[in-house]
């Protein structure tokens, strides 16, 4: 699949959600627990959008060894 394929399927399950949870919070009244609720699924979106806002390049991550250099990677064989 392509990526814009991919969001929009996200961005279905996210409206999905959604109704589900409002389903269930009708149950409940405006609670603490309920507004939260909400406030996650639209949290959500917010972070799908963002996420989606700029389109991945190819190497773009840094290289493992900046993130994993240690400092001990010398030779330890020379160690005494």
């Amino acid at each position: 699949m392509s990526l814009e394929q991919d969001v929009a399927a996200a961005r279905r399950a996210v409206d999905d959600l959604e109704q589900a949870c409002a389903l269930v919070t009708r149950h409940f009244g405006d609670t603490v627990d309920s507004r939260r609720l909400r406030v996650d699924v639209t949290r959500m979106r917010d972070d799908l959008t963002l996420l989606c806002g700029s389109r991945p390049e190819p190497h773009s991550w840094p290289a493992a060894d900046a993130y994993w250099g240690d400092g001990f990677d010398e030779d330890l064989s020379t160690a005494r």
